[in-house]
């Protein structure tokens, strides 16, 4: 039985959610998104809060009801405040600049990298080693994220490469003679 699934999730001012069967359409004052809920997750809004249950006491029907659950929390989160990923660029000559829809970057390959971002993600770059991505759609701004960071990932040895702010790379001891 999913606990997730049980605390429902709260709608701030100037959030408007609007449930047509399945289909759940949430506006606020960053932007819109909608989602369809899978056929076993009831959802029901009362006042400020939407709540969402299994159709069936099923193990099935409660995950589906927990996942449902922080789905439409995260469209709330994102409509009202949004979503930001900061990314670290560490080693010798990695810079990146943003420009309009396009991230460029410099990392130690013998030509530049330019990664086109999804619509809906913008990118700003404070410094030349620091990239933060912004959006309303979580999952679109994670993925975003990971496809910046695959291009040079941190390697174990020197530490080099795209690393999320906070993330804790494993060192290597380097090969002793």
């Amino acid at each position: 039985m999913s606990r997730v699934a049980k605390s429902p999730v709260t709608i701030p001012a100037g959030v408007t959610v609007t449930i047509n069967g399945q289909d759940v359409q949430v506006k606020g004052a960053k932007g819109e998104l909608s989602t369809v809920l899978h056929s076993l997750v009831a959802i029901a809004q009362e006042g400020t809060e939407l709540k969402l249950s299994p159709r069936e006491d099923s193990q099935a029907a409660w995950m589906q009801a927990g996942t449902a659950r922080a789905v439409m929390n995260n469209l709330v989160i994102g409509v009202s405040a949004g979503f930001e990923r900061r990314l670290q660029l560490i080693g010798v000559g990695y810079k990146a600049a943003a420009k309009g829809k396009v991230l460029n970057l410099a990392l130690g390959f013998s030509h530049p990298v330019d990664y086109n971002l999804p619509e809906g993600v913008t990118a700003e770059t404070p410094t030349p080693t620091e990239i933060i991505l912004k959006s309303v759609n979580k999952q679109l701004l994670g993925q975003a994220a990971a496809n910046v960071r695959a291009y040079r990932p941190p390697e174990p040895y020197k530490g080099k490469g795209v690393r999320y702010v906070g993330e804790n790379v494993l060192r290597k001891e380097a090969k002793k003679k």
